[in-house]
């Protein structure tokens, strides 16, 4: 966010670093100028002398406005680097749900020492946020809301919502919605600012408000429920208990930031690495061994069979040593194929465009498809064995060898990623280099099997 007046130089470059920055007003001017962005890049990259130097600077205005601009990592070290009393006054201002993302961040002895500094309220609400799983929609919820019973006039509703707009910080966040309960306190509607407003002042609330709203049990996971709000439109999703008396709402800008996270994990899952949590340039080489290093050994163990089948299949290779030509090829294309389904399958999962119900429609698109790649990669298996000069035999062992491993390949990765979403498995663990190690043996097995039936040189072998 620029400020009115303020130069940023050409192209956006700030004039000032924030490493240099030698007052609070100084780091006002410059948080007034310098995008989320241009935040994390300049402070991330502090050492932790500078960072403790940069966080004494900052006020009970611009410590919460940095804090909240940044990603939870860069947070949480801002924290820690800041004085106890200091950080404490920061979290009090902050959201409920960003001010426990921090606080999940930090060790037990640390957490406890700020909630010590919170105020009693504030730190009540946070540590009812910090007992949900941190994977739940209730961990990132915002338990500050606009509630009123059916009961009352729209007149009479008006003047209980002047009360509660103190106690409610996060009107900002939640939107224009004021939710409905009945004299149980179970939710039962919501209706917007503007219908109160221009609502008759003896009309009842329970004629304004809407019935049978779209809720969530707060140990639904938080991707499922940012996708359901999305799905249905909604300003905020409501957070419900057992007996559906409301708990909190999901925001829509909450939401972005989940559905935002989990895409970038599943990337990074697809690239067969697990997700690093911190923004790339913050990682260190440690971090990136320790993230990297299991599934290679995975892979590694997985792709050892690899070697087995060939060894297996070692006298079929000496008889015939125009196969070995084509090994390579064949691996990868089954490998490419499976990668491309499994690819654009996982990112509809993670968007809840399909499910296992959706199984039969899927075999059968990605089947029908299956069968015209294969024949396309047919014939340029024939284009490249005639090249070759391998003749005839081999051609037709290889044009059938890539169809068979291209509709194999489809098969098992259309049908793998659901089942081990059905199985609690995030199916974004089906990475490009797993399905790849997967179809590679396998693909080996179906070549010397076609093989030993088209080409008469290894009968009896």
């Amino acid at each position: 966010m620029k400020g009115p007046g303020l130069d940023v130089g050409v192209l956006g470059v700030l004039p000032v670093r924030a490493d240099h920055l030698d007052s609070a007003a100084a780091v006002d001017k410059w948080l007034r100028s310098a995008g989320s962005v241009e935040r994390i890049r300049q402070v991330g990259a502090m050492s932790r002398d500078k960072l403790a130097r940069f966080a004494s600077l900052l006020d009970a205005s611009t410590g919460p406005e940095l804090l909240g601009s940044v990603d939870p990592d860069l947070a949480t070290r801002i924290v820690r680097a800041a004085e106890v009393t200091q950080s404490a006054r920061w979290l009090e201002a902050l959201e409920t749900d960003e001010a426990a993302e921090v606080l999940r961040r930090l060790t037990n002895s640390a957490r406890e020492k700020l909630l010590a500094q919170v105020n009693e309220s504030q730190a009540l609400v946070l540590r009812g946020a910090l007992r949900w799983p941190a994977t739940s929609v209730a961990a990132h919820m915002l338990p500050d809301v606009f509630t009123i019973p059916d009961s009352i006039t729209a007149a009479e509703a008006e003047a209980l919502l002047r009360t509660q707009s103190a106690q409610v910080r996060s009107r900002a966040r939640a939107g224009a919605l004021i939710y409905v309960t009945d004299d149980d306190l179970r939710l039962t509607g919501f209706l917007e600012f503007q219908d109160l407003v221009l609502a008759q002042p003896d009309q009842p609330v329970a004629e304004l408000s809407s019935e049978d709203p779209v809720w969530v049990r707060p140990t639904v996971d938080a991707e499922q429920a940012a996708q359901s709000l999305v799905d249905y439109e909604l300003a905020a999703l409501p957070v419900v208990d057992e007996h559906r008396r409301l708990l909190g709402v999901l925001t829509a800008d909450a939401a972005a930031d989940i559905l935002e996270t989990e895409a970038t994990r599943d990337a990074e899952r697809q690239g067969g690495s697990e997700p690093l949590e911190v923004p790339y340039l913050r990682a260190s080489p440690f971090r990136l061994w320790r993230k990297r290093i299991v599934w290679l050994l995975v892979l590694f163990v997985a792709e050892a069979y690899t070697g087995t089948v060939l060894r297996a299949f070692e006298d079929e290779m000496e008889a015939v040593v125009a196969l070995a030509f084509f090994i390579p090829l064949l691996i990868g294309t089954g490998g490419n194929t499976g990668t491309q389904i499994t690819t654009t399958l996982v990112r509809a999962m993670g968007t809840g465009q399909v499910r296992l119900r959706d199984l039969p429609a899927i075999l059968t698109k990605e089947m029908s498809t299956g069968f015209l790649v294969a024949l396309t990669m047919a014939a340029a298996a024939i284009i490249r064995s005639w090249t070759l000069g391998v003749g005839p035999q081999i051609t037709i062992t290889v044009s059938l060898t890539v169809a068979a491993i291209v509709l194999w390949s489809a098969l098992v990765s259309s049908v793998l990623p659901l089942i081990l979403k059905k199985c609690k498995v995030d199916p974004a663990v089906v990475s490009a280099p797993m399905i790849a190690t997967i179809v590679d043996g396998t693909g080996l097995i179906i070549y010397f099997w076609i093989a030993h039936a088209t080409l008469p040189q290894l009968a009896g072998l």
